[in-house]
């Protein structure tokens, strides 16, 4: 009998090699990772401008780290500094003395970037939940809470080298201001009013203010850190209000979940309180007619910002913290002219 003859079966061809870039042909750059939702357009621009000539890798670190500390974000360290310069000029009763200044608004923005650090870290499990952190460099994975909390303990040490230069009260003040700054963060698992205790960490620069020029905390230097108090939970209710929804799908608590619907009027209530405070304040520090100017100015700007945020739509109310810096602004305008007067 013949053979049967078998069909073969066809080979399957080897897969090409991909064919490798030629010298010169343009690449498709890598995504880049997704950052925070409020990050200043402006302020990431000048970051990425100074860091141009650095390696690509080292570049993109040194960028994560600029983000956790929220270099992108100035707002924040503008409203820690107007009323450390409110402080610094009432004690004085003029211009402060070069050092000083020079003292504590290097201060205020290494402890407002090692403050943001610990935020971070102590939100990290939060963060990812939020549509507006979920970018941040913890969140998202590009810094470890490791670095975080070393980045922190750095800026730490810088501002404590700062404080070395005042005096004993001063230095003695300064670990209250730095117990503030790292509970802060954690307070928003247990209470509804951390915005109280931000208040506090953020006006602690004012008893430190009045110690380091004037040995003591007058009276008008405790009523201006009330007056602050006040200041920073308008603006950081109005903060809050960005994140209410997904704050009560994480658990997270805060002064604008705590106000709910009447968050508008209650807001009202406490600017009036804060110009109250103030007007106390230029009373005792027989302040002239500048700073009553720059009162009724800020009145103007907090009824811009309750017009803003009436029906509590996300962007109005990031834009009306925002606004806050024109508060902070005009006081200390009022402040210097009226002493300068």
């Amino acid at each position: 009998m013949a053979p049967t003859s078998r069909k073969r079966r066809p080979q399957k061809a080897a897969p090409s090699p991909a064919p490798r870039p030629r010298p010169g042909a343009a690449t498709r750059p890598r995504a880049k990772a997704p950052r925070p939702a409020d990050s200043s357009t402006t302020a990431t621009r000048v970051l990425n401008w100074l860091l141009r000539r650095w390696p690509a890798r080292h570049r993109e670190k040194a960028l994560d780290y600029l983000v956790l500390t929220r270099m992108d974000r100035p707002i924040g360290a503008l409203l820690l500094l107007w009323p450390t310069w409110w402080a610094l000029w009432l004690a004085a009763g003029d211009f402060p003395s070069w050092k000083l200044l020079a003292i504590f608004t290097l201060g205020v923005f290494a402890m407002r970037a090692a403050g943001c650090a610990i935020n971070d870290y102590a939100d990290r499990h939060l963060d990812p939940q939020v549509a507006r952190t979920a970018g941040r460099p913890i969140a998202a994975g590009r810094v470890t809470p490791r670095e975080a909390l070393l980045v922190a303990g750095a800026l730490l040490a810088v501002a404590f080298v700062l404080v070395l230069f005042t005096n004993r009260l001063t230095i003695e003040l300064s670990f209250v201001g730095a117990a503030l700054a790292a509970l802060y963060p954690f307070t928003k698992r247990y209470t509804y009013m951390p915005q109280v205790v931000l208040g506090a960490a953020f006006g602690w620069a004012i008893p430190m203010a009045f110690a380091a020029t004037t040995g003591t905390v007058s009276p008008v230097g405790w009523l201006l850190f009330i007056g602050n108090i006040l200041w920073s939970v308008i603006y950081d209710t109005e903060y809050a209000m960005v994140d209410r929804e997904d704050d009560l799908k994480a658990g997270a608590k805060s002064t604008a979940i705590l106000f709910g619907d009447a968050d508008v009027p209650i807001l009202g209530v406490l600017m009036g309180t804060f110009l109250l405070a103030m007007l106390f304040v230029g009373q005792r520090a027989a302040l002239g007619w500048p700073f009553w100017l720059s009162l009724l100015a800020v009145a103007g700007l907090f009824a811009w910002q309750l017009w803003l945020i009436r029906d509590r739509q996300r962007d109005a109310c990031l834009a009306a913290f925002r606004h806050n810096n024109w508060v902070g602004l005009a006081l200390w305008i009022g402040i210097v002219l009226a002493l300068a007067m």
